[in-house]
């Protein structure tokens, strides 16, 4: 089954384009942030970036929806680190591509003052951004800018997806 992961730093979208995403392609969307520990939302939600140790249990729940999927499946998932994006695909037991947006901070802090309801602070980006590792060109992703509409996201990825394939 084919298996993605949105990934990036808070406030980039991911869970407005993984719906989008998974619609485009008959799939099922998951939000990650659904997969968290209780502790990790107390944590983040008090406005302190999780460690590794915190990560990695949640890491395991993506890993493990994806292993487990038997349509297409979106997963929302920052997935910061290429150690993070690696544990994912080795609990996957699948290839998964990664659909990574990208943003400049002025836009990422803009989203997040906002939108209500969502438990990451502003405070914690500039760890997201410190954290964050793009991926790599021998990593399996696509990109695209979240300085367009979500519709032009999704198919921005679509087609980067299409030449990828190729």
């Amino acid at each position: 089954m084919v298996a993605y992961v949105v990934m990036g730093v808070s406030g980039c979208g991911k869970s407005e384009i993984g719906r989008g995403f998974a619609r485009a392609i008959g799939g099922t969307f998951v939000d990650g942030d659904d997969l968290h520990p209780e502790e990790n939302i107390a944590k983040m939600g008090r406005g302190e970036p999780l460690t590794d140790d915190d990560r990695a249990p949640w890491l395991d729940k993506v890993g493990d929806r994806l292993k487990d999927a038997d349509t297409p499946t979106v997963i929302a998932c920052s997935a910061l680190k290429r150690i993070y994006r690696e544990r994912i695909s080795d609990r996957a037991e699948r290839p998964v591509t990664f659909l990574y947006l990208e943003g400049s901070r002025d836009i990422l802090t803009s989203r997040m003052k906002n939108r209500s309801g969502h438990f990451m602070p502003v405070a914690l980006l500039d760890s997201q951004l410190a954290t964050l590792e793009p991926p790599a060109a021998d990593e399996m992703f696509v990109s695209a800018s979240i300085d367009q509409t979500p519709d032009m996201v999704i198919a921005a990825l679509l087609s980067g997806l299409r030449r990828e394939t190729k």
